[in-house]
């Protein structure tokens, strides 16, 4: 049980959480204090089709004005870190896959936002390769 809970501790320690300025690069990655962060478990399309390009306006309307905090994994994908990220308490993610712009990528979501996939995203957006 002790070591159960020092690593409890420790896996706190390791996952920094961190609030700021924010700037959109497309439905599933934004920029939060300079820092790049991937939103765990969310597929957004491309920005070379027409869906990517309406999810990212959306998503800069969306996040307009508000607070952004994100949790890091401590992973990383290329240049971003992972994460999951809140706008004034509300999970971005689950927000655009709510909004249709987005799909729940369940190998790292663990399912956890398949509940608020909407059938027209569904049928509308491809699921990266990634995700199957």
């Amino acid at each position: 049980m002790k070591f159960t809970l020092c690593l409890a501790l420790l896996v706190g320690i390791a996952v920094p959480a961190f609030a700021g300025n924010i700037k959109v690069r497309d439905a599933d990655t934004i920029v939060v204090d300079g820092k790049p962060v991937r939103l765990q478990g969310v597929d957004a399309p491309e920005l070379n089709t027409r869906s990517g390009k309406d999810a990212r306006r959306w998503m800069v309307n969306y996040l307009a004005g508000k607070s952004v905090e994100c949790q890091l994994t401590g992973e990383r994908s290329y240049d971003r870190w992972i994460g999951v990220c809140y706008a004034e308490g509300i999970d971005i993610g689950g927000a655009a896959i709510a909004a249709g712009h987005a799909l729940d990528c369940r190998r790292y979501s663990g399912g956890r936002y398949r509940h608020l996939e909407t059938t027209a995203a569904k049928s509308r957006i491809r699921r990266a390769g990634y995700c199957r």
